[in-house]
């Protein structure tokens, strides 16, 4: 369920994981994720990794949110959500991360999935 992943390409495990997160569940590289999102937040006038800059980026490239359901709101955790989603691409996010999952795993450079998710978005051709 839990997967090692640093596309950060010199391993440098910093507040990227916004960066990360993009190039992890895009399939691209990390480069091109930073270019990507910088731009977004020049338009926006905003930081690349605010939640308005993410939000409109992943819109772009097809993602549609969706919130937590509140049936257990300080248990339900990223685990959890990987066995309730066992396909799909996801970008879930806490109150201070970002986190890519895809079919059911979940990457990060250390093990998160205790984190509680408070929504996700999800890829739409991927329903």
């Amino acid at each position: 369920m839990y997967i090692y992943a640093n596309k950060n390409p010199i391993l440098k495990n910093t507040d990227d994981c916004v960066i990360r997160a993009v190039s992890i569940v895009l399939d691209i590289p990390w480069e091109r994720a930073y270019m990507e999102l910088c731009q977004m937040g020049l338009m926006l006038y905003d930081m690349p990794n605010r939640d308005s800059v993410l939000s409109a980026y992943l819109r772009k490239h097809g993602f549609k949110r969706y919130t937590i359901p509140n049936r257990c709101p300080d248990c339900y955790c990223v685990r959890d959500f990987c066995v309730d989603h066992p396909t799909g691409r996801y970008v879930l996010l806490t109150g201070n991360h970002a986190i890519p999952v895809i079919d059911g795993n979940y990457y990060d450079t250390s093990d998160c999935g205790s984190e509680i998710p408070m929504l996700y978005w999800e890829m739409e051709d991927e329903r």
